[in-house]
């Protein structure tokens, strides 16, 4: 799931005065825009997820290569995040998201007309690049075009959007490819796109582009982040499939994000000014924010793979109904975003993300019971859970970051705060992939142990299996097989039990990073500027 780090308003030099008094029309076309673009990009990082075995079977892709389709657009993103602060500086706000709504669609359209495999890759990548462009840039349009009065209403909107796109996403491309076609996932984003660009144009103030950046950038740090991230995310979400290093491509991949980090190393210290202050992490507070952020992705993005994979396999669920139970997180977070900004006043903001820890870590713990008879509304009390605190934890983890750098550092905390988030997801479904075969293999093997074979009752029961199937070799064969794929079926539950499990265990010892945050003063809300 997506957002920015929450920093104050009085971080930035803003291009323009701080708006006095109300908002007008104008300024609320440019909330609206920010947050629609968001929106778009959150929900279009899980929106194929659901249509991914039917693009598979159009594009000639087999299982491992479909799965690119939506690591692609996840590698893009996370490259973009950190550098859109630079961008946008250079280009102007108005400028680059303009070029960022336009291209986005262009890609979309690429994806939706795609009819290969190296096309949708291209058209992913494409649409990672510009969506991801758009997150952290909503939040600086309310803080630049917003009074300080009306900012906690705007960042309500733009918190719900950016919540509810990942949960809206599968429910989304599950409903379109079920009813039309998975090509329409993609071509939603026309129309959406065209209302984008018309709100940008009428919302945002025209600037002057900066190009004398480009030639004192930090163009080591550039390279370097750009390998060293999109190197260290396909290893994680390909690394299982792979065979880890026994892998050459695992292998290559890793040298790669070893030498890009080294350059970004050597920018860190070389340039005047990095393109991303890494400095930061020695702060405690900051990295306190960072490893809660790093959980907190890997809770969102992981439970959003394995609930759709346990329906799928366990309850035999279509991609729509899969998708209905993914998006009850969101339904917290529509109820809460109006008292959000009261709660960020009153609350210790360290009791809230303890709270919002403690919830999600609840929820996955309902999920570690499930059986074989398991179906969707088993997850509706942990979904509702898990939702709750989420919220909690990302509305407060943006405030946390307001005391845990200097003015001057906030840009670059918000995107060390947005790469957590989604470098958070890459390493959880990473953990997950490989709990989930190791530990069927296990319980696979354990259960087959456990099965007296010289047992007179299990003999006599395995005999009469054989006759009810024909008898003879053949009916024995065949009893054997259903043996196994009952044995199979319960083990890949205890597998799925586990993985819940990890993920309770990891949110549980996360929880006393709380105490290193620092709180706001009483009654204080701050706007993220990134």
């Amino acid at each position: 799931m997506s957002g920015a780090a929450s920093l104050p308003l009085k971080a930035f030099p803003t291009r323009q005065q701080q708006p006095v008094g109300r908002a007008n029309a104008k300024a609320w076309l440019g909330v609206a825009a920010g947050s629609i673009g968001s929106l778009m990009a959150t929900l279009d990082i899980s929106i194929v997820n659901a249509s991914l075995p039917t693009i598979q079977g159009e594009i000639g892709a087999s299982a491992s290569e479909a799965t690119w389709v939506a690591t692609a657009y996840l590698v893009a993103e996370i490259i973009v995040i950190p550098l859109t602060g630079w961008l946008e500086r250079v280009f102007g706000l108005r400028r680059f998201l303009l070029g960022a709504a336009v291209l986005f669609t262009g890609f979309s359209v690429l994806c939706g007309l795609a009819s290969d495999l190296p096309t949708m890759i291209a058209g992913r990548v494409g649409q990672g690049f510009t969506g991801g462009a758009m997150i952290p840039t909503a939040l600086t349009i309310i803080a630049t075009r917003l009074p300080r009065s009306q900012q906690p209403v705007g960042t309500a909107i733009f918190g719900a959007t950016i919540i509810l796109g990942p949960v809206i996403g599968p429910l989304a491309g599950g409903w379109l490819t079920e009813n039309f076609s998975w090509h329409y996932a993609f071509f939603i984003n026309v129309p959406v796109g065209a209302l984008l660009c018309a709100l940008l144009i009428l919302g945002l103030p025209n600037e002057k582009m900066k190009l004398n950046e480009l030639a004192s950038a930090d163009w080591l740090g550039i390279i370097g982040m750009s390998l060293g991230l999109g190197g260290l995310t396909i290893v994680l979400e390909d690394g299982q499939r792979e065979g880890w290093f026994d892998s050459t491509l695992i292998l290559q991949l890793t040298a790669v994000t070893i030498v890009g980090f080294g350059l970004l190393a050597i920018g860190q210290v070389a340039a005047r000014k990095p393109v991303i202050k890494l400095a930061l992490l020695k702060k405690r507070e900051f990295a306190a924010v960072f490893g809660l952020s790093l959980v907190t992705g890997s809770v969102i993005y992981g439970t959003s793979y394995v609930i759709p994979q346990f329906l799928a396999a366990i309850a035999g669920y279509n991609a729509l109904q899969a998708g209905q139970i993914v998006f009850l997180a969101g339904v917290p977070a529509l109820m809460m975003m109006p008292l959000i900004p009261m709660l960020i006043r009153t609350v210790d903001l360290r009791l809230a993300v303890a709270a919002g820890f403690g919830a999600m870590a609840l929820g996955c713990y309902v999920d570690t019971t499930l059986t074989a008879q398991s179906a969707g509304e088993a997850f509706t009390t942990s979904q509702l859970l898990r939702g709750f605190g989420q919220v909690m934890a990302l509305m407060f983890l943006n405030q946390a970051a307001i005391s845990a750098v200097g003015i001057e550092e906030a840009s670059d905390a918000s995107g060390l705060f947005n790469v957590a988030r989604n470098l958070g997801g890459s390493i959880g479904l990473a953990l997950l992939a490989t709990a989930q075969e190791t530990r069927w293999s296990y319980h696979h093997a354990t259960i087959h142990s456990a099965i007296p074979a010289n047992d007179p009752n299990a003999q006599s029961w395995l005999q009469s299996l054989a006759q009810q199937l024909g008898g003879g070799p053949e009916g024995l064969t065949a009893a054997y097989r259903i043996i196994d794929a009952s044995i199979s079926l319960d083990a890949l539950v205890m597998a799925f039990n586990d993985e819940f499990l990890l993920l309770t265990a990891g949110t549980v010892l996360a929880i006393p990073l709380v105490f290193l945050l620092k709180p706001l003063p009483k009654g204080q809300i701050n706007m993220a500027i990134h």
